[in-house]
């Protein structure tokens, strides 16, 4: 399935280098979690970013290199219970500096300390950002809806985009007007996920019409968090960086179920087939 109507990325010179690609910059990862974190940077990385960079709690450091060996990892202090605490903003403060697109929340788990840190990461740096799992809970925890510092993304599943807007999704027909709603509303890309994944910045609306059942397993919205945070790496705009990446998302999960099936299907099965589906695509 090739979608005419979603954007494609510019064929590569022969005189670039990593450099060109952009510097993607992934925040998440707790113990028991640092799975999430690794199947997005691998998808960040099966998605054209130049450099890829994991900023993660110490102690999950080693599990998280040993994933792939392609990124890199940058500890952050942890709190007791392996998760990011509140004294690693000073370094987070830092490593965003030399980012080009930013990606948060896979993995990241739930604190008082995280929705502080998450409000940083939503209202100081300038470089368009991807918000995802916990770090959309955490924004959803704040007394009121922050300015953003620069471009955001956001990819909440139907029960996330309720928490965050208080508006409930009943039915198919209003995930369109709900979804352009909220983008207003908050000035930000919104990804509302769910079969016919909804992308529209307030203006422009896109429907997706790739993927399958198979896709609804654990891990699926990390890889779509690395894929978005890549393309905006390359230079896309928030809304084509996430039109391309739902598209991409699903195609990757047809390909995948045409050799595994849909009950067998696993988010790092959505890793293996980017290459097919950027193939297909370009």
């Amino acid at each position: 399935m090739n979608d005419q109507n979603a954007p494609k990325l510019p064929p590569r010179g022969r005189q670039t280098h990593k450099g060109d690609y952009g510097r993607a910059l992934l925040i998440g990862g707790s113990v028991g979690m640092s799975g999430a974190i690794g199947l997005a940077g691998m998808a960040a990385l099966r998605s054209g970013a130049g450099l890829v960079n994991l900023a993660i709690p110490e102690t999950c450091q080693s599990t998280v290199a040993s994933f792939d060996p392609c990124y890199m990892t940058w500890p952050l202090p942890g709190d007791r219970h392996g998760r990011i605490s509140a004294v690693a903003l000073d370094r987070i403060e830092e490593v965003t500096q030399f980012a080009t697109a930013i990606g948060c929340g896979p993995g990241l788990g739930r604190s008082d300390e995280l929705v502080a840190l998450i409000q940083w990461l939503y209202c100081r740096p300038e470089q368009p950002m991807v918000f995802d799992a916990d770090a959309l809970y955490a924004v959803s925890q704040l007394s009121e809806f922050p300015e953003s510092g620069g471009p955001r993304i956001l990819t909440p599943h139907p029960g996330e985009f309720a928490r965050l807007t208080g508006a409930e999704i009943e039915s198919a027909d209003q995930r369109v007007d709900r979804a352009v709603a909220a983008a207003r509303k908050f000035r930000v890309t919104m990804v509302l996920k769910g079969h016919g994944t909804v992308v529209t910045d307030g203006a422009q609306v896109y429907v997706n019409q790739t993927g399958n059942p198979g896709m609804a397993t654990g891990g699926s919205g990390d890889v779509l968090t690395g894929i978005i945070t890549a393309l905006l790496c390359q230079g896309m705009s928030p809304f084509s960086a996430a039109q391309l990446g739902v598209y991409l998302h699903g195609l990757a999960g047809d390909k995948a179920r045409e050799t595994v099936g849909m009950v067998a299907l696993t988010a790092s099965d959505l890793v293996d087939y980017l290459p097919a589906a950027f193939a297909e695509h370009e």
